[in-house]
């Protein structure tokens, strides 16, 4: 009526936004638990592509492995939730 938008609509997408940060929080709360779960060989951090450098004062890791499996699980669940 006068320009302003209603204050419930932000309530909403806020709503929204919260539900989805929960589940998020959730799912990766699960994956933390089952990956201890996992043998040692298939444990992120563990994975294929992982380096790891370890000396006596020197410790170097660049998890390649992880990330790209994390970004195949991105892709593919971001592919499903935009159909």
């Amino acid at each position: 009526m006068w320009g302003f938008e209603s204050p419930l609509g932000h309530m909403e997408q806020t709503g929204k936004l919260l539900i989805v940060a929960g589940l998020v929080l959730i799912f990766t709360g699960i994956l933390f638990w089952a990956s201890g779960k996992l043998p040692e060989g298939y444990r992120p951090g563990s994975l294929p592509l992982d380096i790891k450098i370890v000396r006596e004062n020197f410790s170097f890791y660049i998890p390649l492995g992880t990330s790209l499996l994390l970004s195949l699980l991105a892709t593919l669940v971001f592919a499903l939730f935009n159909r």
